[in-house]
C-alpha cells in the first residue's frame, strides 16, 4: 500500500496519505464497503509521490461516479461550492437559504446606515424579535482562508451598527446575532479573536458540530451545483434563475426546460435529484 508516500495540500504543504481520510470521505456520503474498497485500490495503484490532494479527489469523484451517480454528487458537494462563484453573490443567496431553514426571513445585498457610515450587508435575516446579520466571505481555491483582518473587520462593521435601530418584518429591531461565513476555512487566529468577541464563526470545518458541511448534511440543503447530470453552463444558467439548491430543482423543474434541456434529460436531472435526497447522512 502506499501509506509511506507523500501528498501535497491544497495550500502546497506535503504530508504521509492517510487511506483512513479517503475511506471516511467516501463512507460518509454513504457508498458501500464494496465500492470503497475497489476505489481506494484503484487510487492507490495511481498514486504517485506528491500528488495533490485535488487530483486524488478528482480521481475518486471519477470512479464513484461509475458506480452510482447520487453518491458522487453528495462526495462532490465542496467543490460544488466553487462553483457558486467566480463572484459571491450565490454563496449569499446560499447562505440565506440556510436562514431560512433555520426559522428567518431574509434579504441579500443590504445597505444599512450605522453610527458612522453606510455598510453593505450581505444577508439580513429576521424571526420574532432577533434580527442576524451575516457578512458572507466566497473564495475560489480550497487553500484560500479567510484571516484574522476579516474578523477585525467585520467585528468593527458591527460595532458600527450595533446602536442602529432598523425595519424589517414591520417590526423595529436591533442587531442581536453576528455572522461569519466562509465556503472554505478560517484561521486559527480569526476564529480565535472572532468567537472572543461574539461572532458566530461559521466556515466548512467550524464549528465541528454547525459547519457549513454539516449545515449542508443534515438538512439536505445540496447545492444545484453538485448535480452530476447537468454542464457547468447549465448550473450557471439554473442560478442565475435563482435555482441555487437541489430542493429548488424538485420545486420547479420548468426551469430545466427554461435553461434548454432536454425533457428526456430533464428526466434524468429529476431522478438524481431524488435520488440525492434519499441518500443518507451519515
Amino acid at each position: 500500500m502506499n501509506h509511506l508516500m507523500r501528498i501535497t495540500k491544497s495550500d502546497g504543504t506535503t504530508q504521509l496519505f492517510e487511506e483512513e481520510k479517503l475511506v471516511n470521505s467516501l463512507r460518509r456520503v454513504g457508498a458501500s464497503q464494496e465500492v470503497i474498497d475497489d476505489i481506494v485500490d484503484e487510487v492507490e495503484k495511481e498514486m504517485w509521490e506528491g500528488m495533490l490532494t485535488l487530483d486524488i479527489y478528482r480521481r475518486a469523484f471519477e470512479l464513484l461516479k461509475k458506480h452510482s451517480v447520487h453518491v458522487a454528487a453528495k462526495y462532490s458537494i465542496r467543490r460544488a461550492m466553487f462553483e457558486l462563484g467566480p463572484d459571491g453573490f450565490p454563496f449569499e443567496k446560499f447562505v440565506a437559504r440556510i436562514f431560512k431553514i433555520w426559522g428567518y426571513e431574509s434579504m441579500t445585498d443590504q445597505t444599512l446606515t450605522g453610527t458612522c457610515v453606510e455598510h453593505e450587508m450581505d444577508v439580513v435575516a429576521w424571526k420574532e424579535h432577533d434580527l442576524a446579520m451575516a457578512e458572507v466571505k466566497f473564495h475560489n481555491e480550497f487553500g484560500l482562508k479567510s484571516d484574522l483582518k476579516v474578523s477585525l473587520y467585520v467585528k468593527a462593521r458591527f460595532d458600527d451598527l450595533a446602536d442602529t435601530v432598523f425595519e424589517y418584518g414591520g417590526l423595529q429591531r436591533k442587531l442581536t446575532d453576528r455572522y461569519i461565513f466562509t465556503n472554505t476555512k478560517f484561521t486559527e487566529a480569526a476564529i480565535q479573536y472572532g468567537t472572543c468577541k461574539g461572532l458566530n464563526m461559521i466556515s466548512w470545518n467550524y464549528p465541528p458540530d454547525k459547519s457549513l458541511h454539516k449545515i449542508i448534511d443534515n438538512n439536505a440543503l445540496y447545492p444545484v451545483t453538485c448535480l452530476v447530470s447537468l454542464s457547468h453552463q447549465q448550473k450557471k444558467e439554473l442560478i442565475n434563475l435563482g435555482v441555487i439548491v437541489c430542493s429548488d430543482v424538485s420545486a420547479n423543474p420548468g426551469a430545466l426546460n427554461a435553461v434548454g434541456i432536454h425533457p428526456e434529460a430533464v428526466k434524468v436531472v429529476l431522478a438524481e435529484v431524488d435520488m440525492l435526497a434519499k441518500v443518507t447522512n451519515l
